[in-house]
């Protein structure tokens, strides 16, 4: 199972219960996407405070210690598949670039893709998405404290699609 960077992201802040998570991965092999890894990267980059930079870099490395799925040759054709698939329904693949790059290396491995936005995976031929269970009320618990703060100004953090 590969992992979408918005459930690193989800993981990270606290936003996403990680009993879900492992509940949803089930016994799958987890890998991570080199993708995803320049995602996290560029996270930890543009953060202008030095603390903060600090705690995501601390998680970053957390984070490479899972394996990585690289991409090759034949996660670019799968690619290329799915990019011309979203134009002809009308999409640009532009803004979906990452998502349709982290898609095509689950399709070429045969892995499930964890993800916390199905819909920006809709309709892409070959893909097999998954998503956590949601907490129910009564289960909800107040999260650990997490390791990658969300900014101040900013109660909701949802990962930023490019």
């Amino acid at each position: 199972m590969i992992f979408d960077s918005c459930i690193w992201l989800g993981l990270a802040s606290g936003q996403v219960n990680r009993e879900a998570i492992v509940a949803a991965a089930g016994d799958a092999p987890v890998f991570t996407s080199v993708i995803s890894l320049g995602e996290l990267r560029f996270g930890v980059e543009a953060c202008a405070d030095p603390a903060e930079r600090a705690v995501r870099a601390a998680y970053l490395r957390q984070v490479e210690t899972r394996p990585a799925l690289g991409v090759s040759k034949h996660t670019a054709a799968a690619f290329g598949v799915l990019a011309a698939a979203v134009k002809q329904s009308g999409r640009s693949p532009r803004p979906r670039y990452n998502d349709l790059w982290i898609a095509a290396q689950a399709i070429e491995h045969g892995y499930a893709l964890l993800t916390l936005n199905p819909a920006d995976f809709a309709g892409l031929p070959g893909l097999r998405c998954v998503t956590p269970a949601k907490r129910s009320a009564e289960n909800v618990q107040e999260p650990a404290p997490p390791p990658y703060r969300v900014a101040a100004k900013s109660r909701t953090r949802r990962p930023r699609r490019s």
